[in-house]
């Protein structure tokens, strides 16, 4: 994605919220460069729905929000409306990973794979660490 050619190499920081229903809101970050002269950022607001209930598994995600290119000294901003799928796969009680595709509006589509950490409830963290009395 984000390229005329071939393929554009990125990452994200996202941070969300898990909802009541299997729902989640949050807000995602990414940044991808071409590896000629081009560059984009995406500040972003998601909102993320589990299919099987629970906070893993199967979803689908909805974006909005800016997508920033940055080519041949020109700064040009556009709107961002997209459409992610894919599925959560714990890793442990805390780290998952994500793969997933996406499709919308600046980009025709994009792969990748999401790795992140769970903050848990104070009980869930202190069994995980050993550290209950």
């Amino acid at each position: 994605m984000n390229s005329r050619d071939n393929f554009a190499g990125g990452a994200a920081l996202s941070f969300d919220y898990n909802l009541p229903n299997s729902f989640a809101l949050g807000v995602n970050f990414g940044a991808s460069y071409n590896f000629t002269n081009a560059a984009v950022l995406e500040p972003a607001a998601l909102f993320r729905w589990y299919f099987l209930g629970g906070s893993a598994g199967f979803f689908a995600q909805a974006d909005i929000g800016a997508y920033l290119i940055l080519e041949d000294n020109d700064f040009i901003p556009m709107f961002l409306g997209g459409i992610r799928a894919g599925i959560r796969l714990p890793l442990g009680s805390l780290f998952y990973i994500e793969p997933y595709g996406r499709a919308g509006y600046p980009f025709a589509f994009g792969i990748g794979v999401l790795a992140g950490v769970r903050f848990l409830k104070k009980e869930p963290v202190e069994e995980f660490f050993n550290l209950r009395r």
